[in-house]
């Protein structure tokens, strides 16, 4: 399947959002359609996207994996509320953490969170519900990066040949396929969404899982939920275009009152990019990261290395798995 793309500097973001609401009312018809809302930038446009078409005749839900940022799920639903948008909170913590235990190749976690989501959840969703159709936010990069086999994305599938509607039972709208970030961006900013989302770093589909190296139990989620917390709070300031902290699999040696201690290592990865198709790692200042790692030290237990990743994209990628 051929996509063509619209770059940001071609993009009318007025008459790309006419032809997209447009579309989507053409393709739902008289039905009923289903959307999932992380809170990132793209889900957020095709929410927008999605009600102005459709109105109460889109569903969106926000699925509560235990694999989001603290207090993510209660955040976007409120935000949401004050722009009109009435947001389901589902709770599928259970169903996703049993579909991880005993997982640690990367692909593997991202497929079991893929079945879960698609077939488990949303299946579900849209047999109780009636709905035929699912809105996603899919962007290039996603289409990109798994077509090319570097990693595969959660949410692309007829790009590949899978046919969801065979494999799931409903069809699945894409409206910003042919957008890359910054045109996402320009489209969301234009639908009304406030600087917070329409700036907002991108998170991956995955989660927390993509930054856990291994197992991603509801433990080492846990830890790495906090150390992403103090990330974001020390690095808002950077002007970055993304920044995380991830969790090694591997135990390393360190020390504590004069004793070995047999701990954990958190990575930090903080890039400077446009479009994330290339990425460089920010000269951030001593002093920041000194007081980074110094918080991440203090206030998880069982950290005992901190480190920071300075190979860019290529060679490496921007998430870790």
């Amino acid at each position: 399947m051929t996509i063509t793309e619209i770059t940001a500097a071609e993009l009318d973001p007025q008459q790309f959002i006419a032809e997209q609401v447009k579309e989507i009312a053409d393709t739902v018809g008289d039905g009923l359609a289903i959307n999932a809302l992380s809170g990132g930038v793209d889900s957020s446009a095709v929410t927008m996207l999605g009600h102005k078409a459709l109105g109460d005749r889109l569903k969106t839900y926000f699925i509560d994996n235990g694999i989001m940022r603290k207090g993510e799920p209660q955040k976007v639903v409120d935000l949401f509320a004050g722009l009109g948008v009435r947001v389901e909170l589902v709770d599928a913590q259970d169903e996703f953490f049993a579909a991880l235990a005993g997982v640690t190749d990367p692909e593997e976690k991202r497929e079991a969170i893929t079945q879960t989501f698609y077939r488990h959840v949303f299946g579900r969703l849209v047999r109780e519900g009636g709905a035929k159709h699912l809105l996603q936010g899919t962007i290039l990069t996603d289409v990109d990066e798994t077509a090319a086999g570097i990693k595969r994305q959660h949410n692309v599938f007829e790009q590949i040949g899978i046919d969801p509607q065979e494999a799931f039972g409903y069809r699945i709208i894409e409206p910003l396929i042919q957008l890359r970030k910054d045109g996402v961006r320009k489209v969301a900013a234009a639908l009304g969404l406030p600087e917070s989302v329409y700036n907002r770093m991108p998170f991956p589909g995955p989660a927390l899982t993509a930054r856990v190296i291994g197992e991603a139990t509801r433990e080492r989620i846990a830890l790495v939920r906090e150390a992403t917390a103090i990330t974001e709070a020390e690095l808002a300031d950077t002007g970055a275009f993304q920044y995380m902290a991830i969790l090694h699999e591997d135990r390393v040696t360190g020390m504590r009152d004069n004793q070995r201690d047999f701990g954990l290592q958190i990575e930090i990865r903080c890039w400077e990019s446009v479009d994330a198709r290339v990425a460089t790692p920010m000269r951030l200042p001593w002093e920041k990261l000194e007081r980074l790692a110094g918080r991440i030290l203090d206030e998880l237990p069982g950290v005992v290395s901190v480190t920071y990743h300075i190979a860019p994209k290529p060679p490496s990628t921007m998430e870790v798995v």
